[in-house]
């Protein structure tokens, strides 16, 4: 069995045609004692595959991240597996991306795993559809599998079995994913590329106040990307930054990125990142951050924070980051836009606020700048808030760009600390109007 198991999936499928589904079923069986992927136990120095990470909101008209994908893939015709297992409208999550593929060149077929199909007579349950033979063949000969949008929790429990071992529909992914194929995802399908994912998480500032809890507000995922990088997604829109930090510091992950909508990261086999599309993405290094246990609420100091986008590479081996070759390095300060950049923005967690803000100081002669997050009407901690230092440093560099017409900027490597603070309640009084006499 041991020697079975070490076939390649090619030396199998060679086989399959004069054993058919008896040699297909020892194959199975011989899975499912394999150790779990969903803690990312492979090793990854072995994967010739490729990640598309997408944020999420991803549009049909993005010719640059649907060309890449079909690319990366093998080209025209390429055979993708659509996986909508965390949608909550599966038939219409799956068409729209098989007809978005079809219009770029791209072969895709749906997988019928979710839990909506349950439900519908002569439809067969997810346990069955992830070892169901004939949707492991049609997996096992694909050159890329993607996984639509919606809970990612339905994701991880469609594929992953009550006992915490693999499916072998999960497995047959994996193999994929090692002999050079893409797996591709776009916001929940984003979430489960990394070993940790949010689950069901609570807004941005409840995270910071609260924290995070395994099987709660997190729990684990499939671990494409490794163990030792946090991916989270609609990042820049959403405000999502400031809620990777506890579950980087609780996981003591080192790296974290996020990923914003209608953009996706491409991870190459030899681990160098991509950014296309869009917007962005925030990159997050705790290399050196440090925490005052003397502080009760969450707090950290010496985080390093950088903003990518189009075109921008970061090598996660010797966490080099090259800006796109049409970007330029910014050395004049003397702007006046940039004599007016802000320096304090009231809601950093606001949509694209932490963008603006980085950029801006990067334009700027100041040496740093300042966000608050904070919501006197919670019911949570209504006093909580937290301040949020962006500051330069002997690292600190950005590149600009208008040549598509739009601005783009790279930042590398502002200092981030975040601290508590008390928000006065109220926080304002309306003047009292004086009736003329």
């Amino acid at each position: 069995m041991t020697l079975f198991v070490a076939c390649s999936f090619s030396r199998v499928h060679q086989y399959l045609s004069a054993q058919g589904a008896l040699l297909l079923r020892l194959l199975l069986i011989c899975l499912s004692l394999l150790p779990t992927t969903s803690q990312a136990s492979t090793d990854l120095s072995k994967v010739r595959g490729s990640l598309l990470i997408i944020g999420g909101a991803l549009r049909n008209d993005n010719a640059v991240v649907w060309e890449r994908l079909i690319d990366q893939a093998g080209g025209k015709n390429s055979k993708i597996a659509i996986i909508p297992a965390a949608s909550g409208n599966p038939d219409r999550a799956a068409d729209f991306v098989v007809q978005t593929l079809k219009k770029y060149g791209g072969n895709a077929f749906v997988v019928p795993l979710s839990i909506k199909y349950e439900t519908k007579d002569g439809q067969k349950k997810t346990s069955q559809i992830n070892q169901d033979l004939h949707w492991i063949k049609q997996i096992e000969q694909a050159d890329g599998v993607y996984f639509t949008g919606g809970d990612q929790a339905k994701i991880t429990r469609a594929l992953v079995n009550e006992d915490g071992k693999p499916s072998a529909m999960l497995t047959t992914i994996w193999s994929l994913y090692q002999r050079g194929g893409i797996i591709a995802g776009t916001s929940a399908g984003a979430a489960i590329m990394s070993s940790t994912m949010f689950n069901n998480a609570k807004s941005v500032l409840t995270t910071l106040k609260l924290g995070v809890n395994d099987e709660k507000e997190i729990a684990a995922g499939l671990g494409f990307i490794g163990d030792d990088i946090f991916i989270d997604q609609h990042l820049i829109i959403r405000g999502r930054f400031a809620r990777m930090l506890p579950v980087m510091l609780k996981k003591n992950y080192k790296l974290g990125i996020g990923i914003d909508e209608n953009t996706a990261l491409l991870v190459r086999p030899q681990r160098d990142i991509e950014v296309i599309g869009y917007k962005g993405a925030i990159l997050i290094d705790f290399d050196t951050v440090k925490t005052s246990t003397s502080l009760p609420e969450f707090n950290l100091q010496n985080a390093h924070i950088s903003y990518m986008s189009h075109g921008d590479r970061f090598e996660l081996q010797s966490k080099k980051m090259f800006p796109a070759p049409d970007k330029s390095l910014i050395t004049s300060t003397e702007s006046e836009d940039s004599d007016q950049a802000a320096v304090f923005y009231p809601n950093i967690l606001g949509n694209s606020a932490v963008v603006e803000l980085m950029s801006g100081l990067a334009e700027s002669s100041r040496h740093s700048a300042l966000g608050l997050a904070f919501d006197t009407h919670s019911k949570v901690k209504p006093d909580l808030g937290y301040e949020f230092t962006f500051s330069k440093t002997p690292d600190t560099q950005a590149y600009f760009s208008s040549g598509s017409g739009a601005e783009t900027f790279t930042v590398m490597r502002l200092r981030l600390d975040v601290r508590p603070v008390k928000i006065a309640q109220p926080l304002y009084e309306l003047i009292k109007e004086v009736k003329p006499q």
